[in-house]
């Protein structure tokens, strides 16, 4: 019996996509929290509790994309095909959060204003449409005869405006959960009790996204709601609830690691709802990782890069948060 590489490879990038969702989102939630914190010290304590490791961070998108184009080259050209724009959007965004990340440390007093907004613009431009492609790729694509057929716009409706504005609210939570791990003092206050009705926000737009995309894909409500899938997929909603009230609870003590750590955990099992949704099409809604799937020599090949490559990333990934360990605070980080 022979390995699925088609299967070892879509682990590979849904792993990728995961690692880069949670590495990520949490920086990109700095930029949207900024907003409510106007003091410039505390601006500086945010952004330095992730400028040594938040380019680190981004990595798992670029292997994420270039898996798929070396393994599902199909998937890849209707994908970018279909999402060019948002894509491009989301790119921009991230190219004006780093800048903003090395012009904001060498800028004088009166032009910083300047590098906050480019970075609190950015920080909102690639999550939300990073979450609207999110929303159109579940909502699936116009394919015929293995040639994208939709227009330029067809990325954007209701739904996916929604999920962009949601994957908004999860990315606050989980960069107030980091604050509340990385600050301390009355800025973590702060953080504390902001994260409760983020919490909440993302409980309600959980439970949106749960109701309405049954009711509008009969597809994926014939997939949650089958037997033996609706005993398999019971566990995430009642898992969602309690970690969710773990959260509030955490909150309400002296807390250090456990809301962000309780917020991954609410992340992945979201992330899990839509792996579960879309699963096993590539490109919804009739294409399977096997019909996108590339040659078994090209696979192959790319699998033993990939397999050296993890490792290395992980490696240095673990390595680079244990030197930047511990609290950050006034004065101190990156500069």
């Amino acid at each position: 019996m022979g390995i699925d590489l088609a299967l070892l490879w879509a682990i590979i990038i849904l792993f990728g996509i995961l690692m880069y969702v949670i590495m990520d989102g949490f920086d990109l939630g700095i930029g949207i929290l900024y907003p409510f914190f106007k003091d410039e010290h505390d601006r500086d304590v945010m952004m330095n509790t992730v400028a040594p490791v938040w380019d680190g961070n981004e990595t798992w998108l670029v292997l994420g994309g270039a898996g798929l184009l070396a393994a599902f080259p199909l998937a890849y050209a209707l994908i970018l095909h279909a999402f060019m724009l948002p894509l491009i959007f989301m790119l921009l965004g991230l190219i004006f959060r780093g800048v903003a990340f090395e012009f904001r440390f060498k800028a004088r007093p009166h032009g910083k204003h300047l590098w906050d907004k480019a970075f609190i613009g950015g920080s909102l431009l690639a999550t939300f449409c990073q979450g609207a492609v999110l929303g159109a790729y579940i909502n699936g694509l116009n394919v015929v005869d293995r040639v994208y057929v939709g227009g330029p716009l067809d990325w954007l409706s209701p739904f996916s405006v929604f999920t962009g504005l949601g994957l908004i609210v999860a990315y606050a939570l989980l960069g107030s959960g980091w604050l509340i791990y990385k600050t301390e003092g009355e800025l973590q206050r702060r953080m504390r009790r902001l994260a409760r009705p983020l919490t909440f926000t993302l409980l309600g737009v959980i439970l949106i996204i749960s109701i309405w995309t049954p009711l509008t894909h009969a597809e994926i409500a014939q997939r949650w709601f089958s037997l033996p899938n609706l005993f398999l997929f019971a566990p995430v909603p009642v898992l969602v609830l309690i970690v969710t009230w773990l959260l509030l609870r955490s909150l309400q003590n002296d807390p250090h690691a456990g809301p962000f750590v309780l917020a991954l955990v609410l992340i992945f099992l979201g992330y899990s709802g839509l792996g579960i949704s879309v699963w096993p099409y590539i490109v919804p809604p009739g294409i399977t990782i096997w019909d996108a799937s590339g040659p078994p020599q090209s696979q192959g090949f790319t699998l033993v890069g990939a397999l050296l490559i993890i490792p290395m990333i992980l490696m240095y990934t673990a390595w680079s948060y244990y030197v930047f360990r511990g609290k950050t605070r006034h004065g101190e980080g990156y500069h």
